[in-house]
């Protein structure tokens, strides 16, 4: 028997939110964009999550 290691509803994409601030922050030359691709594939999002940030967190840079 197998135990899945699944996260609780929203806490990947609450480490990806926590992510990608400390990212904008150790990395300033980075476009915000290019920070939330990476962080998009890392953290291995769901196309609703992938939505939300590119949605919430593009904004202007």
């Amino acid at each position: 028997m197998t135990q899945e290691t699944t996260q609780p509803h929203g806490e990947k994409l609450r480490k990806t939110i926590k992510w990608i601030s400390e990212t904008q922050l150790d990395h300033p030359e980075m476009k915000r964009r290019e920070i939330i691709q990476q962080a998009q594939i890392r953290f291995n999002l769901s196309p609703r999550d992938c939505e939300f940030l590119n949605k919430n967190f593009h904004g202007e840079e």
